[in-house]
């Protein structure tokens, strides 16, 4: 991932914003979280949702990759609702 640039769509920095969620909790969760959701059928590229923990902090990222493999586009981020999500937060109730 080190060679691939890391897009945000201005909804995730919103997101990052509100939520306090920083670009360094974003890398990381992109580096080293786990895929737990995939979207094949997502515009314009496929996604997937990760999962990492930052801190003790569960945090969901939605990314893409471009076809190119250059870009790693950032959709949206967030702390995952326990009301939403099992104990784990990898699965939706």
């Amino acid at each position: 991932m080190a060679d691939r640039r890391i897009i945000y769509r201005v909804h995730a920095v919103q997101r990052m914003f509100e939520r306090g969620i920083d670009t360094a909790a974003i890398q990381q969760v992109l580096e080293v979280g786990e895929v737990i959701e995939t979207y094949p059928n997502d515009k314009p590229y496929p996604s997937r949702l990760l999962l990492g923990m930052v801190n003790d902090r569960p945090l969901h990222v939605v990314a893409a990759d471009h076809p190119a493999g250059e870009e790693i586009v950032v959709i949206t981020v967030y702390e995952p609702d326990p009301l939403r999500w099992d104990a784990a937060f990898r699965r939706r109730r």
